[in-house]
């Protein structure tokens, strides 16, 4: 596989060009055989989300390899064929690049994961057009209800679904790894209006309230804000010690570096990053102002699970990343392998791999080891749902000698207690 320099790496990943030379991949397996399942695979592998996508090369790469022979379903074989889009980080073309996918490629199965900008208009279509879709990588409250389903109410989904953490999860990690430190126990937040952060808002904000929470919200505010003078004034009155966000990523350097400048920064002892701050390029851009941010992990090179589909462990997986991209490992690595062994899972349990409705009744009673844990549609919380934990991690200096300059390690398994905390949470310092 190529591989890109480090510095090629920073400069293009935000226009998408790492995300672009995917295009021609994922057409390899057993593209000649007659009887061929067609996956679509739809990721922001351009534009501001592209960071999400930046593993997608390396886990294709792998799972070609593990599938180059075709897999045998009711002593059939089957071809496997990947075709991949890229929405170029654009809810409109996702959904349009997946009406492509259905009509012109004529996909038995979509995947798709990383946010709501993408998962959304991706499960959307594919409902529509009675097409099995499986997704990850976004809290499921914002794709579950974000989508139009109520609760109590019975789903409104048949087709899709979706695999991830939870709002709620945020609020129990969250309430275990600020109490690593004494602190004043008041948190500012600063959620947008979209659909993470309206479910965020919902979801966790009351249930960190009843763990004991003081919570200062600075209310919604519109993805691509360039001025956060008010909010940053009303954590300063209110004395907030903890500072928690779910922005989308570009917004947060932006923010935080309005917060050191206006003084923010050094009243606050636990800076909490969600959606933002998941990739060590990100901290990259922040320099010294990214030492100590802490986040949510809903991968790590430490778990202890294995690929299905390739017989890779989470440790090997990471340092195969690392060794082919000369990029550090990201949380997309095992996320993506995730979406790629429940996908082919449920493919070898169904009756039928071409036809769709079998394909989809498969997925809605699958349950299966993957590489971020077990994936079991049959528990909910809600139909068409299965969540998966987090693990509360944290960006440090890397030791001396480290190929990268940031570490990440994790500080509370309360979620995934089988993943080992290799370092005590520590309080951010400014600079």
């Amino acid at each position: 596989m190529k591989t890109i320099a480090r510095r090629e790496f920073l400069k293009t990943a935000a226009t998408g060009a790492v995300g672009l030379s995917l295009a021609g991949l994922g057409r390899r397996a057993l593209a000649a055989n007659e009887d061929v399942i067609r996956i679509g695979w739809i990721n922001a592998r351009s534009g501001p989300l592209s960071p999400f996508a930046a593993a997608d090369e390396y886990v294709l790469n792998l799972a070609e390899q593990a599938l180059a022979k075709g897999i045998e379903i009711g002593g059939k074989t089957y071809g496997v064929k990947f075709i991949l889009k890229d929405t170029q980080s654009n809810p409109p073309r996702a959904s349009q690049v997946t009406k492509d996918l259905i009509s012109a490629d004529n996909v038995h199965l979509v995947i798709t994961s990383s946010t709501p900008e993408t998962v959304n208009p991706v499960a959307d279509t594919c409902e529509a057009a009675a097409v099995p879709c499986v997704s990850t990588v976004a809290p499921w409250e914002a794709i579950y209800f974000g989508r139009g389903a109520k609760p109590g109410a019975p789903s409104p989904f048949k087709w899709t679904f979706h695999f991830s953490f939870g709002a709620s999860d945020f609020a129990q990690l969250y309430a275990d790894q600020w109490s690593k430190l004494a602190t004043n126990k008041k948190v500012g937040v600063l959620l947008p209006n979209d659909a993470d952060g309206n479910a965020i808002r919902g979801m966790m904000i009351p249930a960190l309230e009843k763990a004991g929470f003081t919570i200062v919200d600075a209310g919604p505010y519109q993805n691509g804000a360039a001025d956060f003078s008010a909010q940053i004034a009303k954590f300063k009155e209110a004395g907030v010690e903890i500072f928690n966000t779910f922005p989308f990523p570009p917004d947060l350097p932006v923010f935080w570096r309005q917060a050191a400048q206006k003084g923010l920064a050094k009243q606050i002892k636990i800076v909490q990053l969600a959606k933002a701050g998941l990739f060590e390029q990100e901290m990259e851009v922040l320099g010294a102002l990214g030492h100590n941010m802490a986040s949510g992990a809903y991968w790590h090179r430490a778990f202890p699970f294995v690929s299905p589909v390739t017989g890779v462990s989470c440790t090997a997986l990471a340092d195969g990343f690392e060794k082919a991209s000369h990029e550090p490992w990201s949380q997309q690595v095992g996320a993506q392998m995730a979406l790629i062994d429940v996908a082919i899972e449920a493919l070898k349990k169904s009756a039928n791999p071409t036809d769709k409705a079998a394909i989809a009744k498969s997925i809605s009673t699958l349950s299966v080891t993957t590489s971020t844990g077990v994936v079991d549609f049959t528990k909910g919380p809600v139909p068409n749902v299965a969540t998966t934990g987090l693990v509360g991690t944290q960006w440090v200096n890397a030791p001396e000698g480290s190929k990268f300059p940031f570490a990440l390690n994790v500080t509370s398994n309360v979620l995934i207690p089988a993943v080992p905390v290799t370092a005590p949470l520590q309080a951010y310092k400014l600079g």
